[in-house]
């Protein structure tokens, strides 16, 4: 074998070892935190993950109590105008120009990891190397009404969110080009 051959190969050889090797696939804080503050950073909180119609009517009903409060608390903040139409026994709420900034999702800013907890040894699942990290994190880009206390009583998540030092949890996940949120 000539010299030019054996270089090729162990040229070869330590690219195969380095990617195999990546920092980016260890499972550190830093990575995890990267990972994470790279999805939160397009990834807004929102009250209604779903997002409302509206107008929104709420009537007489199981779920009519918790309704009544969280549109109520969103009136409060300025964001929607209340109208109660006695005659049907509904409460009837449109969009205000305020409101309008924010419906139909309501989002209140984005998550930034502030440290890792702990996480789960990392191990395979579905063909991907994942593990399970708990973090702390701090809400940015928060709107003035989000931080109502109307508005925190009416949505504990987001009473939760805006709290000192809140947590969670995030499965991440990697096949070899860094750690990921799966979709």
């Amino acid at each position: 074998m000539t010299t030019k051959a054996i270089r090729t190969i162990t040229g070869c050889a330590l690219l195969i070892f380095a990617a195999g090797c990546s920092s980016a696939n260890k499972p550190t804080n830093e990575n995890f935190t990267s990972t994470l503050n790279a999805y939160y950073q397009d990834h807004n909180d929102c009250l209604f993950p779903h997002g409302h119609t509206f107008p929104y009517e709420v009537a007489p009903g199981p779920t009519a109590k918790e309704e009544k409060s969280e549109m109520d608390s969103l009136t409060d903040a300025g964001l929607l105008t209340r109208l109660e139409d006695r005659d049907m026994h509904v409460d009837r709420y449109t969009l205000n120009l305020a409101g309008n900034r924010f419906a139909p999702r309501f989002c209140y800013g984005h998550r930034e990891v502030t440290g890792i907890v702990s996480f789960t040894p990392p191990g395979p699942h579905n063909g991907f190397t994942e593990t399970t990290v708990t973090y702390q994190y701090a809400m940015r880009d928060v709107p003035v009404w989000a931080g109502t206390d109307q508005a925190k009583a009416a949505f504990p998540q987001l009473a939760k969110s805006l709290g000192d030092s809140p947590t969670d949890q995030a499965t991440l996940a990697t096949v070899g080009a860094g750690w990921q949120v799966p979709q």
